[in-house]
């Protein structure tokens, strides 16, 4: 078995243990690379039918490549899709002007909470992998959160010999985090063995291209002229820029990321 299917094998694994132990369960789509290969590895884990819905938090910032390509693909893929807003903090103005960190807390993780209560979801599949971010680093495959949406990252259960936490206390929730051990390249490389879709955003134009995606407000494309998906997989092979330089969040501290994860943060 070749690198990329042992990858594959082992997030589908993930995947069917926590829908085994979660029925209650959704998923997180942000339509960026990630979390669009974890989608697919769905697909093949549940024999082309998700058995659980996908959700899409919409700040109303994100790009219009992104809308396009999640309408799109839920029709074609038949998803259950909901979009969540914080239709509160939104009314109120809130904004990227008011603040990244307070931007992000009410406009993404505030929603996501209302859905998580409104629906009482007991897990949450996220596409995120510990080489993104050294803060992501320190997370497990199941990580529970309190019920403030809290993570304690000082307090977390080893995971050893594929035997993962799998409870929460009453009135919290479960991250499952699938994509954890693979890396950047390995993504890329999965995407083209598979030919997944994916959005035009990470491709170059005009020498220039987005490798992490979120916010138009927060997002920023780097240097480059991969335009196809050889060249990206190529230039990430060699490359020293870090995958998220191109992000808002990380222009400000480690510390500052850390403290949006513990709140809740994706």
């Amino acid at each position: 078995m070749d690198h990329l299917s042992e990858l594959e094998n082992r997030t589908i694994y993930i995947l069917r243990e926590a829908y085994a132990l979660h029925r209650h369960i959704a998923m997180l789509w942000s339509i960026g690379k990630d979390s669009t290969s974890l989608l697919w590895m769905v697909r093949k884990a549940f024999f082309g039918v998700i058995p659980f819905p996908i959700l899409h938090i919409d700040t109303g910032y994100k790009f219009a490549e992104i809308y396009e390509f999640r309408d799109r693909y839920a029709r074609e893929w038949r998803l259950d899709l909901r979009v969540v807003h914080n239709e509160s903090a939104r009314a109120a103005g809130v904004s990227p002007a008011s603040g990244k960190e307070a931007c992000c807390d009410l406009l993404k993780t505030a929603a996501l909470r209302q859905a998580m209560a409104r629906d009482r979801f007991g897990a949450l599949l996220l596409g995120i992998r510990r080489d993104e971010h050294g803060i992501r680093a320190k997370e497990r495959f199941f990580s529970p959160r309190d019920e403030n949406f809290r993570w304690d990252y000082c307090r977390q259960a080893p995971e050893l010999w594929d035997h993962y936490t799998s409870g929460a206390d009453d009135g919290a929730h479960v991250r499952v985090h699938p994509l954890l051990h693979w890396r950047e390249v390995d993504v890329w490389r999965y995407i083209r063995r598979e030919r997944i879709p994916i959005t035009r955003l990470y491709f170059s134009r005009d020498g220039r291209r987005y490798r992490s995606i979120g916010c138009h407000t927060c997002c920023a494309p780097v240097a480059s002229t991969a335009a196809t998906l050889d060249e990206i997989v190529r230039e990430l092979e060699t490359t020293r820029t870090a995958e998220r330089s191109g992000r808002a969040q990380d222009k400000e501290s480690a510390y500052t990321m850390q403290k949006l994860r513990s709140l809740g943060y994706m």
